[in-house]
This record gives C-alpha cells, structure tokens and sequence, in this order.
C-alpha cells in the first residue's frame, strides 16, 4: 500500500483510510452489495457495522467500499452506511457500472468484482467477503464478473467458497482456467458457503495468515497478476449440512426458471428464497461466515503489512 497512489476524482477516502494509508497501516476493504442487495433489514446495517468492528478489534483499519451521490467512496462513516442502509433503490455495482453510476450521481452497493476494482486503485491489497459469483446452474452462460476480476486482480481474497447456489465444480474450473491459486484455509475442501465442505478438493491447504501472505508474495513476485482465493469455512455451529440444504437449493433454482429470473436480479432472489425455505437458517449462517472471513482478513492484512515493510510484493 502506498500513500502515494493518486486517484481520479470521482475517488473519496474517508479520513481514516486515508490516515491508514499514509501511515501504512493493515488495511482490509469490505464490500457494501452485502448490505444493499443481500441482506434484509436490519441485519443489513447492523452487519456492516460488525463487520468494521471485528476488523478493527483484530488490529485493522475497515474499508468498506460503496457508491454514495456518485462518488466512489473508500471507508465509510457510521452516518453513511446508514445512508446506504436506508437508500430507496440503490444499485447493485459490479466493475461495468461505475460511470453508469456517477452520471446518475446515483447511490449503490459494490459488487465482489466492483470492490476489488475500487479497492485496487486505492491500494488495498486484502478484501474479504462472504461468498464470490461464479456459474450459475439455471444458465451455464451466466458467468460471474467475479471470476475475471480475480484472474486479472493481485490482491488476497478472503470469502467462504462460492455462493450455494451456483455450480461449484464449473466455478472452480473457471478459476483454474485464469490461473487464480485457490487456497483452502484449514481445510482441504472448498467450502460451500453454508456447508463446510463441497467434496471437492483443493491442490493447496495453508494454515497460517503468513503461509498464505508468502503464497501471495511467491505468485506476484513472479509476475502473475492474478488474485489469491482464500476459502474458510463456515463456523461449525453455523453450518447447514449439505443433505439438508440441497433440497431448498433445488427449490430455489426451480422456481427461478419458472420465473425467469435472470442477471443481476438472480442471486438477491436465490438468496432470499433460500432464506424462506430454511426459515431463517441460511441468514444466520451468512451473517456468521461473515464475521469469520472479516477476523481473518484482518489477521493477513496485519501479516501482510509486517512483510512489506521487509520487502514489497508489488
């Protein structure tokens, strides 16, 4: 991270990520789709909220990223993410939709894609969310913009696998396609968000936040530019086993197809009728893994900036 990094004017740093940044402090960026699109009210705000906290109870500065009045804003204050909470018809923004956003002097939630592009130019090298986009089962052609951030982002990733709801093993082929290291954390299994394990088995396991920032600095230093996934499992007492889940999962799906549900309408819809049909258990998982991936992105960030201040990766 360098407080020398000049950002065009549609940038706005808040004060303390800006004071972060000068002072080359552990930073970690946080998404904001989390609470326009994917959450309900109140968990919504209160989740952003706990989010910051956690990151800053593990000894680093929040980020979290969004759209505010046109603006791309990198950290928020409390009055504006109760700004964003309570937004009408905030957008949903993904990497393609920035201009479309600031000439409509518009409001709106990142995307994991949208995130990383914003926080890359701001030169925040460690992002954590819940789960990425990936392919959808309705529509094999529906590909996440996720997935091609993270072949061409040099930055960690902390998430809890991909959504449920997609197809996992074409996700994780997609991934392998861009070169994206994808690195089960204490696990040898990709997570599948709700459930610990998906079957499906990783190439590389790390146990430590410095194992995975020497993995990252190991694959930047010789010239890839490609993201680093970071896969954690959901807290075991938050888990919804596999064999309960996939009935609602199928449920959900079927009923998108009859809908015709489609594009960036799709996993906001999914999600909140997989929430019906678990009566309330996937939400609770959510907030859960959530919690968890913050605690620990801030934990790479403060390994993160230990090792660059020996040596920078990139």
């Amino acid at each position: 991270m360098s407080a020398s990094i000049k950002l065009p004017p549609d940038y706005v740093l808040s004060p303390e990520v800006s004071r972060a940044l000068q002072l080359g402090l552990p930073l970690v960026a946080l998404e904001s789709a989390v609470l326009t699109h994917g959450l309900p009210r109140p968990y919504n705000l209160s989740l952003a909220q706990d989010m910051e906290t956690t990151v800053r109870e593990a000894g680093a500065v929040p980020a979290t990223i969004a759209m505010l009045n046109g603006r791309i804003r990198i950290g928020l204050s409390d009055a504006e993410l109760n700004e964003l909470a309570a937004e009408g018809k905030p957008l949903k923004i993904s990497q393609r939709d920035f201009a479309r956003a600031i000439l409509k002097a518009a409001s709106g939630g990142t995307t994991v894609a949208g995130t990383m592009f914003a926080a890359r130019a701001a030169g925040l090298q460690v992002f954590t969310t819940g789960g990425i986009g990936g392919v959808h089962k309705e529509a094999r052609f529906d590909v996440s913009t996720d997935l091609g951030a993270l072949g061409r982002t040099p930055m960690i990733v902390v998430c809890a696998g991909a959504k449920a709801i997609l197809d996992l093993p074409a996700t994780l082929e997609y991934l392998e396609s861009l070169a994206v290291p994808v690195v089960g954390y204490q696990t040898d299994e990709f997570p599948a968000f709700y459930s610990r394990g998906s079957g499906l088995k990783l190439n590389t396991r790390l146990d430590t936040p410095e194992e995975i920032v020497q993995l990252a600095g190991a694959h930047w230093k010789l010239g890839q530019r490609s993201a680093i996934l970071v896969a954690q499992p959901v807290p075991p007492g938050d888990e919804i086993p596999q064999s309960e889940l996939d009935p609602w999962l199928a449920e959900a799906s079927k009923q998108a197809i009859d809908q015709k549900v489609h594009g960036q309408a799709l996993t906001p819809f999914l999600l909140g009728l997989l929430n019906e049909l678990s009566e309330g258990r996937s939400l609770r998982a959510n907030l859960a893994l959530l919690l968890n991936n913050a605690h620990l992105g801030a934990t790479i960030a403060k390994a993160l900036q230990a090792a660059t201040r020996r040596h920078p990766f990139i």
